[in-house]
């Protein structure tokens, strides 16, 4: 029986511990704490039998190309050395199968040249989270003793942005509604990021987010979108391109939008297959499948339960999602915010649904009077050379409906 998914996003999870303590991070504060079992860092050996694994995948199903991207915990904690030998053994395997788009995600606070030549030696490209200016990052992102991590932060953001532009693929922000939107926007934009996301804090309908009023992130999201509409839309925001696209009938850039089929499969230290990291806010163990790299081919884990489960777009949605009128563009949401304990487990709206509603049906009204703007963010990485496919995409939107 042939898989019912085709991987092409491959997270690999380099090392499972972190040297910050955010206080809204996935992996260590909420429901699953699976971590506390994990091998510290992957070895080479796993890393190998990983890449052996993808590549397989890739070739039975003429994947034309994977994005594998490095993680943690605080994937620098393996050090260049080891993280050299990684991209080693990763890279081999897939060598003449498939093209890769390597990237990696960290909080910054380790990386330097060393870290950026290794990098640039071998095309990954880095992602930093920063949740704005210094009084919003410092609100969750510090170290264990309370220390700021900002400083390091911003240094590190300011390496890549002079010394390795090639490599700077963008900021990931967390939302805090405490924090002034316009101040967490700029500030941001402040550090020429090639691209945005803004991430919504993990919840579910057990632990709902706690919210001034019933559209509190869409009101703070609002803000922040009509500010970038109204500045020509200067800097890709994946969030605010994945609703214009999905409006007119185009892909979503992220999986908390859309009705796209999930293609994401995570790997963790140990070699154990897992599904989206972002799972583990619902129930400890929420993301596993009980399969791993070396007893168990990627087909398989395409047919695991779990993994299907993600797969139904309109039709997977609970009665409310199929009659609401932006569910092209919603898509339900993130999966995880979906979940309930009640027994009806992830059938039901998005602990967001209502900010989901109002910050959607806000952008496409704006959109539907204003003219449409090519980001000079987009211009510059596809005139260099390094625009990625959701740069072209965005390009191919523009033209579609300038």
């Amino acid at each position: 029986m042939p898989p019912s998914t085709l991987f092409r996003q491959f997270v690999l999870k380099v090392h499972s511990r972190c040297d910050l303590a955010c206080d809204h991070c996935y992996v260590y504060e909420h429901a699953d704490q699976s971590w506390r079992g994990r091998t510290a860092r992957m070895t080479a050996g796993t890393m190998e039998r990983t890449a052996r694994r993808i590549a397989d995948h890739a070739r039975e199903h003429g994947l034309a190309e994977v994005c594998l991207v490095l993680h943690g915990g605080e994937p620098l904690l393996a050090g260049p050395d080891h993280l050299g030998t990684l991209l080693a053994a990763l890279r081999e395997p897939l060598r003449g199968v498939c093209d890769t788009d390597l990237r990696i995600h960290t909080n910054g606070v380790l990386l330097d040249r060393r870290f950026c030549d290794l990098f640039r030696e071998h095309g990954v490209k880095v992602g930093i989270s920063l949740d704005g200016d210094r009084t919003a990052n410092d609100r969750h992102r510090r170290y264990r003793d309370g220390r700021s991590s900002y400083d390091k932060v911003v240094r590190a953001i300011d390496l890549l942005r002079t010394g390795y532009p090639d490599l700077y693929s963008g900021l990931l922000c967390t939302i805090d509604i405490a924090n002034d939107p316009i101040a967490v926007y700029e500030a941001l934009v402040a550090h020429e990021p090639p691209a945005i996301d803004f991430l919504w804090p993990h919840h579910t309908w057990d632990r709902p987010p706690s919210r001034p009023s019933p559209t509190a992130y869409a009101d703070w999201l609002r803000t922040i979108a009509d500010r970038w509409l109204d500045g020509g839309r200067p800097v890709p925001v994946r969030m605010f391109d994945s609703i214009l696209s999905t409006s007119r009938g185009g892909p979503s850039f992220t999986e908390s939008l859309g009705l796209e089929a999930s293609d994401l499969l995570v790997v963790e230290t140990d070699g154990e297959y897992e599904q989206a990291d972002s799972l583990k806010t619902a129930f400890d163990g929420a993301p596993e499948t009980g399969l791993d790299v070396f007893r168990h081919s990627i087909d398989e884990v395409a047919r695991h339960a779990g993994i299907g489960a993600r797969q139904g777009g309109l039709a997977a949605l609970c009665d409310t999602c199929r009659e609401c009128p932006v569910v092209a563009t919603c898509g339900g949401g993130l999966f995880a915010h979906r979940y309930r304990g009640d027994g009806s487990g992830f059938a039901n709206p998005s602990a967001y649904c209502d900010d989901l509603f109002a910050l959607i049906d806000h952008v496409q009204r704006r959109i539907a009077r204003s003219p449409q703007h090519l980001p000079p963010a987009v211009v510059r990485s596809a005139a260099t050379g390094h625009g990625d496919r959701a740069a072209i995409a965005r390009l191919g939107t523009a033209q579609a409906i300038g």
